[in-house]
């Protein structure tokens, strides 16, 4: 697993990250998550990628507990378990893109 934390200032917008994800050569979709919505553990037969643009979401990833904040990326590599938690009040808006090998 890869998480980049986020360490400018300012938060990226929606259209900031989706340029990223492009530029990644990755076909992002957005994805909202409702106020504590949680997803049991579970995998993906290729990576994930995700990118947390408003709210938090704790996940956790073969054991590891993860708080990922605005800005913060996560690649999860394909075939490993994962589950996921939105924290707080507010819904938790995200980029996501599935990465072939």
């Amino acid at each position: 697993m890869i998480v980049i934390r986020w360490q400018a200032p300012l938060k990226p917008t929606k259209e900031q990250a989706l340029m990223i994800f492009k530029a990644e050569d990755l076909q992002p979709r957005e994805e909202v998550l409702t106020k504590e919505e949680t997803y049991p553990e579970h995998r993906h037969p290729l990576d994930e990628v995700r990118m947390v643009l408003e709210g938090e979401l704790s996940m956790n990833i073969n054991g590891n507990q993860l708080l990922l904040r605005s800005g913060d990326k996560i690649v999860v590599p394909s075939n490993t378990k994962h589950s996921q938690k939105v924290l707080g009040e507010a819904p938790c808006l995200c980029i996501v893109a599935n990465k072939p090998f």
